[in-house]
């Protein structure tokens, strides 16, 4: 059972959330016209010579594998994966269909194959390091296929958690001009996550996000751990947390997925403490139905996952006290970006 990463990159960006609703993969290029009927990698690279015919060849030929991969390799039945960009977690699917062109839908998703969507929201510490890794290719569409990877692909699919390689035995990953560069960008996040993740759990996580409001400017109480009323921080605003904006905190860690009656029980217990706003933090996610709860409660709560705590982290870092930095030892990293499509 083969497993296929496809994303929504360069030529896809936006597309991943209209993936999800409508039960479909796809790929940009649609520069390229219908491609039924290609049946062969020769064909494709005459299709994309002549539908780009200022780009380098090394390009052209990397462009014309990963179309003619999408086109002619994939089947129904096997799995893709989808690394989300809108949050921190991978969308994982079985393909229902062959391939397909459509020119009335968006740029990313011309090129289309249907999907089964099984699970929308891994989050990705649910993953395995070197899975991530191959997760992490700089390319558009590329086979999964090291270390044990399909069968833990299946168990993804089955519980929602990686089980890892299984035999002891870590392949190493190290992708090579066939497989693409990897998203150093990604990696890091991915590295910051496992760390703050595997230090700040439970009550610890709230003490984080207490820190990080306190660097946005608010005057925070953070309770004791135990029972805290469905509120874990209360923050104000002004010099005593007494003006404008008065926030209610829920934190949630660990890897359970935030769902909507979660989310609905913080806005019942807002006003318990005179707050005006609430902020719903989950280390996990939050479920589809939260998210939409989410958008009708858009001017009372905000939701917070794994992803908007490092972004969080990484602006605020340098406004964090000495021994909160220690806790967490990351530095900024400059490198070339490094571009597949």
């Amino acid at each position: 059972m083969a497993v296929w990463m496809v994303r929504c990159g360069k030529r896809g960006e936006g597309g991943e959330t209209l993936a999800l609703e409508k039960g479909v993969v796809g790929i940009g290029w649609g520069e390229l016209g219908d491609l039924t009927g290609l049946a062969s990698l020769d064909e494709v690279r005459e299709r994309v010579a002549a539908s780009y015919p200022n780009e380098k060849p090394g390009t052209l030929e990397n462009w014309s594998r990963q179309v003619n991969t999408f086109l002619n390799w994939i089947k129904p039945e096997e799995i893709v994966a989808l690394p989300l960009k809108e949050s921190p977690s991978v969308a994982f699917g079985r393909v229902t269909g062959e391939y397909r062109y459509d020119a009335t839908a968006p740029p990313p998703l011309m090129h289309q194959r249907s999907v089964e969507w099984v699970r929308e929201d891994v989050p990705r510490h649910n993953i395995q390091q070197d899975l991530l890794y191959s997760l992490g290719a700089f390319l558009t569409v590329c086979r999964i296929s090291r270390n044990n990877s399909e069968q833990r692909v299946l168990e993804i699919l089955r519980s929602g958690l990686d089980s890892g390689p299984g035999n002891g035995h870590v392949e190493d990953v190290v992708e090579d001009s066939k497989s693409g560069f990897s998203d150093i960008g990604q990696l890091g996040r991915d590295q910051i996550e496992i760390l703050i993740g595997n230090r700040f759990k439970g009550h610890d996580l709230a003490r984080l996000v207490g820190e990080i409001l306190k660097c946005d400017g608010f005057v925070v109480d953070v309770s004791p751990a135990g029972p805290d009323g469905g509120v874990d921080i209360l923050a104000g605003e002004g010099r005593m947390g007494l003006e404008g904006t008065r926030l209610a905190v829920q934190v949630k860690s660990g890897a359970t997925v935030c769902d909507a009656p979660t989310l609905r029980q913080l806005q019942g217990v807002m006003s318990n403490f005179g707050a005006t706003h609430g902020l719903l933090v989950s280390w996990g996610g939050f479920t589809k139905a939260a998210k939409v709860e989410s958008r009708r409660l858009f001017f009372q709560v905000r939701l917070w996952d794994s992803g908007d705590v490092i972004d969080r982290v990484q602006s605020l870092y340098e406004s964090f006290p000495p021994e909160l930095r220690a806790e967490i030892p990351i530095r900024r990293i400059w490198t070339v970006a490094v571009e597949s499509d």
